[in-house]
């Protein structure tokens, strides 16, 4: 039975999409994650695997998100959010950050995009006619990061986000290295995206009518952990 797209809840689109993308790192490596639900990347990694984060607001050595009551209101991530320290961490001003990003210190980075195309360009920071004041530390991540992940919903308020051509502004050029939605996990290739796990809820057909992008069918194709 398919079901269709409306009837998953916002958390758990986000959790789904999460929890996918924290199995993509690997002991010992340092990963930078967006704002919004980039974020919620920290609340999943398996047991075992020491990933260190890193804030461009600052902190190195992000922990999972705060809760409860006695929270620190000093310790936040990129996005404003409160998230603890984990042992070890350490606090240094943005251009330390920025530095970091744009020196290849970043063994990964977590985005989101308004859109990404077949071919790896990411568009993720204005839509026409709406006021932004800049682009901000994407660039530099995008980049600067050895891999770079895209995190998004599948799609926004029925407008498709996995496209042939991006018509947004581009953020860059042929940078993205791998698209997690929580309907299916593309790879970014020399020859196009190819489809590496489907969501079971869904069938490859509503993920073709689902994106304008042309892909393959990995021969390995595997189902998503929802």
């Amino acid at each position: 039975m398919v079901v269709a797209f409306e009837e998953l809840s916002k958390e758990k689109i986000r959790e789904i999409i999460a929890k996918r993308a924290a199995k993509e790192f690997q002991n010992g490596d340092i990963v930078t994650l967006g704002i919004g639900l980039p974020t919620a990347v920290a609340d999943y990694i398996p047991e075992g695997i020491n990933v260190i984060f890193q804030s461009e607001n600052g902190l190195l050595g992000v922990g999972k998100s705060q809760k409860g009551e006695n929270i620190d209101k000093r310790i936040i991530n990129a996005g404003g959010g409160y998230v603890e320290a984990k042992e070890g961490a350490s606090f240094y001003d943005s251009q330390m950050a920025f530095t970091m990003m744009r020196g290849g210190h970043i063994d990964a980075t977590v985005l989101g995009a308004l859109q990404v195309d077949e071919r790896g360009n990411l568009a993720s920071w204005l839509i026409p006619g709406k006021f932004v004041p800049g682009m901000g530390g994407s660039m530099d991540l995008v980049v600067g990061a050895k891999k770079v992940i895209v995190t998004m919903e599948h799609m926004s308020k029925g407008q498709v986000k996995i496209v042939k051509e991006c018509n947004l502004p581009l953020t860059a050029y042929r940078e993205v290295n791998l698209i997690i939605t929580e309907r299916c996990v593309f790879k970014v290739t020399d020859n196009g995206l190819v489809m590496t796990e489907i969501n079971p809820m869904f069938t490859i057909d509503d993920i073709r009518s689902s994106v304008t992008a042309d892909f393959i069918v990995s021969e390995n194709l595997k189902q998503m952990d929802i």
